[in-house]
């Protein structure tokens, strides 16, 4: 029976993380971070999902002989939004497991 009742708190307690991980994930849905060339002419955003909500891509590049140039902006400036919403992320995870844990992580 203490077994049982064990396994019950768990089930519990796995059913309230899985709750706050829901909530983590709506309040990351509403952020948005943009990550630009390092020349600003193309530009990301997303949200903390890690979802693409929007590129923009300044015309001047859209010629043939931009081509080398664009792709190496665009990857400069995904690379840029996927660091500032992994930093997001991060964040709300932690407090997210703050919540659930606490003493976690510091």
């Amino acid at each position: 029976m203490f077994g049982n009742q064990n396994m019950q708190e768990m089930m519990a307690k796995l059913q309230e993380m899985q709750g706050a991980v829901e909530e983590s994930k709506k309040r990351l849905e509403a952020v948005y971070v943009k990550g630009e060339s390092d020349d600003e002419r193309v530009r990301f955003v997303m949200n903390g999902n890690r979802e693409v909500s929007d590129v923009r891509i300044d015309e001047s590049l859209l010629a043939p002989e931009h081509k080398v140039a664009l792709e190496r902006m665009i990857e400069q400036a995904f690379n840029k939004c996927i660091e500032n919403v992994n930093h997001i992320n991060e964040g709300e995870m932690k407090n997210t497991a703050m919540g659930m844990f606490p003493g976690f992580g510091g």
